[in-house]
């Protein structure tokens, strides 16, 4: 693998943590150093890593990669990453692009293939080395920062190349699972979206089986098999994740962002706050204001 996509990176993500860009739905990462856990929500995205190492846990599954493999996320995961190699002289440097919904779903219809078989244990993500195709698309995309004039006329013609080959790829059949109607990850990426909108309200299983148009038993299933992790584990996650947000970003105190996102009792926010990120909340907050570029996607 050559490393054009490395200096090309290097290049543009000049400062640390995550850089948007000129190109529509592409971040450039990069880190010197070794991070701290951070907590997330990842978005569906494919990343190629150019150099370094990244560790991502989900639930209890710990993935790790590195140069020259990518990620696919094809569902709204809370994850815990961290960049595990890097240094000055050899900092991580990782291109994300989102993924297009539409877009996908255009190229399956136009490709006209079969759609590609899932198992009962499909995840909705995974890992692969990067071909040489791939990455030769990954560098024509970065590149074109290189000529911002070009941006609006070949950037849509290069990811929707990028996308056809991950199509073409390994990861064709957990790109094929996002699209299929009745899919279970559609079903239970309808109930995902539900949490994001009323994580601070308290739901039953049974009211959330009938977003997903699923039997509560089957949701149960279906959810904990794509997520690692139930329902109620999911919405907590999104409450801690938000009470860590307005206490770091809004100079909230713990009691108020507990509230705001849902919990009645002051103490038992903190108490989880601390299980989930190691620390009471004040602590874990100037922890964070120390180390501002922390990695949580990518």
């Amino acid at each position: 693998m050559s490393t054009a996509l490395r200096d090309m990176i290097a290049r543009h993500a000049s400062e640390e943590g995550l850089q948007a860009t000129a190109v529509p739905r592409l971040t450039l990462i990069r880190a010197s150093q070794p991070s701290e856990p951070w907590h997330g929500v990842h978005k569906p995205a494919i990343c190629i890593i150019a150099q370094g190492r990244k560790q991502l846990k989900v639930c209890d599954n710990l993935l790790e990669y590195g140069a020259g493999h990518h990620l696919v996320v094809s569902l709204d995961l809370p994850v815990i990453g961290n960049v595990c190699e890097a240094s000055i002289d050899e900092p991580y440097l990782c291109m994300k692009l989102d993924l297009d919904l539409s877009l996908l779903g255009t190229l399956v219809l136009e490709m006209n293939a079969p759609i590609a078989q899932t198992t009962p244990s499909c995840k909705p993500l995974g890992v692969a080395e990067t071909p040489a195709a791939l990455h030769d698309t990954a560098v024509r995309l970065v590149g074109l920062l290189d000529r911002p004039q070009d941006i609006p006329f070949l950037a849509p013609l290069v990811e929707r190349e990028l996308l056809y080959l991950l199509l073409r790829g390994e990861h064709a059949g957990l790109l094929h699972q996002m699209l299929t109607p009745n899919h279970r990850l559609q079903n239970v990426n309808r109930a995902i979206n539900w949490i994001r909108n009323n994580f601070h309200r308290p739901f039953s299983i049974e009211a959330l089986a009938m977003e997903a148009r699923m039997s509560s038993s089957s949701l149960h299933e279906h959810f904990r098999a794509m997520t690692n992790m139930s329902p109620l584990q999911y919405q907590k996650q999104l409450r801690l994740q938000e009470g860590r947000r307005l206490i770091l970003t809004e100079a909230m105190d713990a009691a108020t962002a507990g509230r705001r996102v849902g919990y009645d009792s002051p103490s038992q926010f903190s108490r989880e706050y601390r299980r989930q990120f190691g620390a009471p909340p004040l602590a874990d907050v100037n922890r964070l204001k120390s180390q501002p570029d922390q990695l949580a996607e990518a």
